[in-house]
């Protein structure tokens, strides 16, 4: 499967060599508001127990070199460290995921067919008969669900052009929001501005998202320095 890729506009100063900000899309603005819902185990495995600032990463190696002998019966070590990703939002573009995570199964009594009683393991015995619950039920989505689907799903609209600034502050796009941009960075020179369209994908989801724990010049630093 091909990797999957957004493309953003960025308006760069040549000469003091930074990203003024990025005209994105829908799919890149869901993607960084997406970063606020990943479990702190999942940063840390995406960008690297190196990676981290501080003794996050020291948990992280704690909890991986523990033996399994100190873990409670009926628990895994895979519960801190690769915890399942919980959104209400669906349809997210999770270009830091290679594997968008699973949906839940439901399961009832395939022999009494009883609806008081449903299980997420299916090898459960079912509190009536004793038979295994392995009877997958049908989930039927809210309506809202539905119709997040219809809209292409994510969080934001994508009716409109988004402008991302350097420190990841988000905003539609405006001419007078471009102009006061321009004013506040103190742009002297229109010759020094240039326009350069860059694709994203998962090499710079992983370096932005560690750049946004390090620095307040993220889009910089991902598409004109090396961190």
């Amino acid at each position: 499967m091909s990797e999957s890729k957004v493309s953003l506009k960025l308006l760069i100063d040549t000469k003091s060599k930074r990203v003024l900000f990025a005209e994105a899309g829908k799919d890149f603005v869901d993607f960084i508001f997406h970063i606020l819902s990943l479990p702190l185990a999942t940063v840390i495995r995406l960008i690297g127990k190196n990676g981290m600032v501080g003794c996050l990463g020291n948990l992280y190696d704690s909890i991986e070199n523990l033996n399994d002998s100190y873990i409670q019966h009926g628990q895994t070590k895979d519960v801190v460290l690769k915890p399942k990703v919980q959104t209400p939002i669906t349809s997210v573009p999770l270009l830091l995921l290679k594997n968008k995570p699973t949906e839940k199964s439901f399961y009832g009594c395939s022999h009494c067919y009883t609806i008081s009683n449903i299980s997420d393991d299916p090898t459960v015995k079912c509190p009536k008969c004793w038979n295994s619950m392995k009877q997958q039920m049908k989930y039927v989505a809210p309506a809202r669900v539905i119709q997040e689907s219809n809209d292409g799903g994510g969080l934001v609209k994508g009716v409109v052009t988004y402008m991302v600034m350097d420190d990841l502050m988000v905003k539609p796009v405006s001419t007078i929001s471009s102009i006061a941009l321009l004013n506040q960075f103190n742009v002297k020179e229109m010759g020094a501005l240039k326009e350069k369209e860059v694709n994203f994908g998962m090499k710079e989801a992983l370096k932005l998202l560690k750049a946004s724990l390090r620095t307040n010049k993220v889009l910089t630093t991902v598409f004109l320095n090396d961190i």
